[in-house]
């Protein structure tokens, strides 16, 4: 998957608490088992209108929004059910990293192994990055991995922790797979011990 180190970019302010996994993605677009074309159907419920033309109120249709690649979003972020399309949706869209003050637990796990970075932050901290953005395509924030920091337009800076072995994975772009093949000739060497130990099998 993609590696995340840093991330400067623009944040779409999106102050809903609550929002699950089929606002996120709606039912409609799990027909598919590929990750790519769902961006599409990222929040289609809030992006489009009945007629199927985009919702002009809607934050990510609006012009400073549409290349967002940040999302601060309210309390309680992809709660619902456990379709791992909530992050594939927001990937193929462009969003690499979502703010909140608390994740749904399966929600939380399936974005590290897609390569997002879903970062938990204190409601205080949330309340000046959703401040920061709000002001449009000029506030853009940065996001460093590497130091575990999330700095405003303004200068100011907020530290976040994250779990050591997540971010390892993020910053060198390993998912469940490529975990796996980092430890090829442990399992290419157990392979050819276990056919010379048991020809028979």
């Amino acid at each position: 998957m993609q590696k995340f180190d840093k991330l400067t970019g623009v944040a779409a302010p999106l102050p809903i608490v609550n929002v699950d996994t089929d606002m996120i993605i709606p039912k409609d677009y799990l027909k598919t088992i590929k990750r790519t074309g769902l961006g599409t159907g990222l929040f289609a419920e809030l992006r489009y209108n009945g007629d199927g033309t985009d919702n002009e109120d809607f934050v990510l249709n609006r012009p400073a929004y549409r290349n967002a690649e940040i999302l601060v979003a309210g309390d309680n972020f992809g709660c619902g059910s456990s379709r791992e399309h909530a992050p594939w949706a927001l990937l193929d869209f462009g969003i690499r990293c979502v703010i909140s003050t608390s994740f749904a637990d399966i929600f939380y796990n399936n974005c590290f192994k897609n390569g997002i970075l879903p970062i938990r932050v204190t409601p205080e901290q949330l309340a000046l990055l959703m401040d920061d953005a709000e002001r449009g395509s000029n506030a853009r924030l940065t996001v460093d991995l590497e130091r575990q920091t999330i700095s405003g337009p303004d200068g100011g800076e907020i530290s976040f922790d994250i779990d050591p072995f997540r971010k390892h994975c993020l910053i060198n772009g390993l998912d469940d797979i490529g975990l796996t093949l980092e430890r090829a000739d442990s399992i290419a060497d157990y392979e050819k011990q276990l056919e010379s130990d048991r020809p028979w099998a």
